[in-house]
């Protein structure tokens, strides 16, 4: 695995992130229809443009890389480099005229996370992680919170409906009473304003590989920790919980607790 992005993929992750801002721009705020999937979620005529159109962008300049995507699926993820698309992050606020809906890009080499892009169209803003290059917001530098304890922070997740009945729910209901505050329905919007040193911790369940491996080097790039809940990796195979710290101290005193 390289020890640095190489800078070609920086400039395609920053192509493919424009081609999804203007297909958003184009439907946000206006009148259109929206399907429900097999898992019960939505799906609109933008999320499928959007992938449509990056996953055409990936394959003319590298017609030998995988692609993970949120609506049409996985091609050659046996491949050195694969990207991860999640065209809309946060469906049902981009269809209530909400601005915390992302487009999420992520780009694994041997399966390990080198870049990732968390872009919001309407606000402008965009985050960008990779490895040897750091994190910036519309290209300028950021970084994570260096200080703050549990009992002084606020525990962000998209829904209390994310969590599994029983344990699950249990061991998030620990966490969040260890926290000063809870804060829940900014989506994958959140792991952006972690990067920039607002939010402090993220606590999530239930996602899908392109909600979490695209900001995954973002949150690290900008000096954070992310895990599963068991502290490992998150990779491809992972089973969908997110752990995301502000700082290493941070993120060891909230898995203590998902591990109690």
């Amino acid at each position: 695995m390289t020890d640095t992005c190489p800078r070609e993929f920086i400039e395609l992750a920053t192509r493919l992130s424009d081609t999804a801002r203007g297909i958003a721009e184009t439907y946000f705020r206006r009148s259109f229809d929206a399907e429900t999937k097999s898992d019960a979620s939505p799906v609109t005529v933008a999320d499928r443009e959007i992938e449509a159109a990056q996953r055409e962008v990936i394959e003319t300049a590298y017609p030998d890389h995988g692609i993970s995507g949120e609506e049409y699926g996985d091609v050659r993820l046996d491949a050195e480099f694969v990207w991860v698309l999640d065209p809309i992050d946060g469906t049902k606020a981009f269809l209530n005229g909400i601005p915390v809906f992302t487009n999420l890009i992520g780009l694994l080499q041997d399966g390990n996370p080198i870049l990732g892009v968390i872009d919001q169209p309407t606000l402008g803003e965009r985050w960008l992680g990779a490895t040897g290059h750091g994190a910036t917001l519309n290209s300028a530098p950021v970084q994570t919170a260096a200080s703050g304890t549990l009992g002084e922070i606020t525990v962000h997740a998209t829904t209390p409906e994310m969590f599994q009945p029983g344990d699950q729910l249990a061991r998030f209901e620990r966490l969040a009473t260890a926290a000063k505050y809870r804060r829940y329905g900014t989506d994958c919007y959140v792991y952006g304003l972690l990067a920039s040193g607002y939010v402090h911790l993220v606590a999530e369940a239930d996602m899908k590989v392109q909600d979490y491996l695209p900001v995954v080097e973002v949150v690290r790039q900008a000096g954070g920790v992310i895990s599963d809940w068991a502290g490992q990796p998150l990779t491809l195979e992972s089973e969908g919980t997110v752990l995301a710290a502000a700082h290493p101290a941070l993120h060891r005193e909230a898995l203590d607790i998902l591990l109690s």
